[in-house]
């Protein structure tokens, strides 16, 4: 679906977190990034996609990486869900889909027959120059966290 791939320049974004906070990919500059899209906050599996990055914070924290997830939800939609969930990491609110268009994520979809328009799951792994060193597009919720750092070790 993105056209974006290993080795790509990681588009810039801004834009303001769950606490309104500014947020920007200049923000990370030095550190490795894990950029990771979803459809909706509180959906069965983005929630077990969440967990399974909360669960498994330490560990991705212990390689040096910081964790950003980034849906079209609001503000008060990704606080909600960041407290019933105890997530540990920041949530972009995208409600232009300015950074889910610059990453080429929004495309259509189907579920139980039915086409609309969405958010592909999908994670980018962005080292501290800004350059894409993953992409994931074949993301595995319940074990997402053990999927990332098995890319990254094949890296």
């Amino acid at each position: 679906m993105t056209h974006l791939k290993e080795g790509d320049k990681a588009p810039a974004f801004n834009g303001k977190n769950e606490k309104g906070e500014a947020v920007s990919l200049a923000g990370f500059k030095g550190k490795k990034l894990i950029l990771y899209f979803y459809p909706k906050d509180s959906t069965p599996t983005c929630t077990v996609e969440a967990c399974n990055l909360r669960d498994n914070f330490a560990p991705l924290k212990e390689k040096g990486f910081e964790i950003l997830g980034v849906s079209p939800d609001s503000a008060k939609r990704h606080l909600n869900f960041i407290r019933k969930h105890g997530l540990p990491f920041p949530l972009l609110v995208d409600e232009d889909l300015a950074t889910v268009n610059a990453y080429g994520v929004w495309g259509p979809k189907k579920m139980f027959g039915v086409g609309y328009d969405g958010v592909h799951r999908t994670t980018f792994i962005i080292n501290e120059k800004g350059i894409i060193e993953k992409v994931i597009t074949k993301v595995e919720s319940k074990r997402h966290a053990a999927q990332i750092l098995e890319e990254v070790a094949l890296s």
